[in-house]
Formats: C-alpha cells, sequence, structure tokens
C-alpha cells in the first residue's frame, strides 16, 4: 500500500463489500456509520476518496446508501458515547478513522462489523487477535504511523544538527501515546538528544506545555500524530513560531 489514497480507497471498497443485507436492515436503504476523532474540515480529502470509493463499488450516497457521519473533533471522552449512538440505530457497518474511534467502535460492539483506518498495530490496540486473521467482527488498515516519529526526528535533527534538547508532544488520551513516546525516546537516545515529552489534551495544557519547553530551552519540537493536536495546528504553529 504505496499512498494515503490507496489506503482509503480499500477501506472504502471493504466497507461497501461488506454483506449489507446480511446484517438483518430491512430498510431499503442500509447505513453505514462513520466514526471519526477528528472534525470535517481536517478529514475532508480522506471522506472524499471514501464516497468515491463506495460509488466505485456501486454504493452511491443519498441512493442506495446512507451515512451517518459523526466526528468528535478532537474531544475523545465523546466517542464512546459516538458508538453508542451508531449502534443503537443499528447501523450495517461502522468505519471507524483514527485510533481512538476504532478503540471506541469495538468496545461498543462485538456483532456490528467494524473497518478501521489505524496509525499503530491493531493487534497491540486489542482490535483484531492477528493481523492475518483479524477475527472477530472488524478489520482493516493501518500504517503504522506512530512508528514514523523516529523519522520526524531524525529530519529533524538534520534541519538543526546543533539541537540537543527536543521537545515531543503528545495527547495522553490518545491510545497510541506509548508507542510514539517510545519510539522517538529511543531514536533521541540513538542519535544522542534529550526528549523532553510534553502532554496536552486540550488547548491550556498545549499553552502550559509550551511554557514548560521555553522554560526548558527547547531547541525543536515534534508532535505527534493525533487528531486532537492536528485540529489544534494553528495554535501550535503559533506558539512556536513565537
Amino acid at each position: 500500500m504505496s499512498s494515503r489514497r490507496e489506503f482509503i480507497s480499500l477501506l472504502g471498497g471493504a466497507a461497501a463489500a461488506w454483506p449489507l443485507a446480511a446484517r438483518g436492515q430491512q430498510a431499503a436503504v442500509p447505513v453505514v456509520g462513520y466514526l471519526d476523532a477528528s472534525s470535517p474540515g481536517a478529514t475532508a480529502a480522506r471522506v472524499a476518496v471514501f464516497r468515491q470509493s463506495l460509488a466505485e463499488a456501486g454504493y452511491v450516497e443519498g441512493r442506495n446508501v446512507a451515512i451517518a457521519y459523526l466526528w468528535a473533533e478532537g474531544q475523545y471522552d465523546r466517542l464512546p458515547e459516538m458508538a453508542a449512538e451508531l449502534v443503537r440505530r443499528q447501523v450495517a457497518v461502522i468505519v471507524a478513522s483514527t485510533i481512538p474511534a476504532a478503540v471506541a467502535a469495538k468496545a461498543a460492539t462485538a456483532t456490528i462489523p467494524i473497518v478501521f483506518y489505524v496509525a499503530e498495530d491493531p493487534v497491540k490496540l486489542g482490535l483484531v487477535t492477528g493481523l492475518a486473521r483479524p477475527g472477530g467482527n472488524a478489520t482493516g488498515f493501518n500504517n503504522f504511523m506512530a512508528e514514523l516519529g523516529a523519522k520526524h526526528l531524525g529530519l529533524l535533527r538534520e534541519l538543526l544538527p546543533t539541537a540537543t534538547r527536543i521537545g515531543l508532544m503528545a495527547n495522553p488520551t490518545n491510545p497510541n501515546v506509548e508507542g510514539v513516546t517510545k519510539d522517538v525516546t529511543a531514536a533521541a537516545l540513538a542519535i544522542g538528544v534529550q526528549i523532553d515529552v510534553v502532554r496536552a489534551s486540550s488547548s491550556s495544557e498545549i499553552g502550559v506545555a509550551f511554557a514548560t519547553l521555553v522554560r526548558n530551552r527547547a531547541d525543536a519540537l515534534v508532535v505527534g500524530p493525533d487528531s486532537f493536536l492536528a485540529n489544534r495546528r494553528l495554535q501550535v504553529t503559533t506558539l512556536a513560531t513565537r
């Protein structure tokens, strides 16, 4: 899988290929639940490819399939109730984009099929029992983006070869936080730089994190993969510029 588009196209195809009629949906139009931890604006391109992929598989939104979109806007504590809402609606399949959404969907149902797209090992997350044979009601794709944190650190060091202290901002409420922290910390040790891990799950905590980085005289910052932090990228970049 060589591109983001291929990941989403395959995800859309998998969702469409699921035997919706076999789910016991008696309505003329089956409903696909789309659960995302991010926001509509941040995921517009991804959703566009998802719709296109469904259409290519013969499912056209508004014609022979309905899609119930739920976005948590980076507020992960909303996801369990959102997933429960989709279960109550008895959707034919849940498409869970991002780790927190997939984890919430898996916790909400053991019967409704789940197709996920995550940036971490789905076995470690408890979504599936194995990569070759997922088992259960969930399957999907992962890109191990958390492991790319070490690559980001290496690129940052190339840009700033004199950097000796680098901050890592991570969201403690994201299930990927331990993997990201471990990978970046190990990479930092290998290249001889010190990592200051700062955690933020709200706008005010981002401000506190930057105050810590300034106090510790960090030379640069790596932001871990996270929907909330991506939604606050303007705040993060503005503070970093200052």
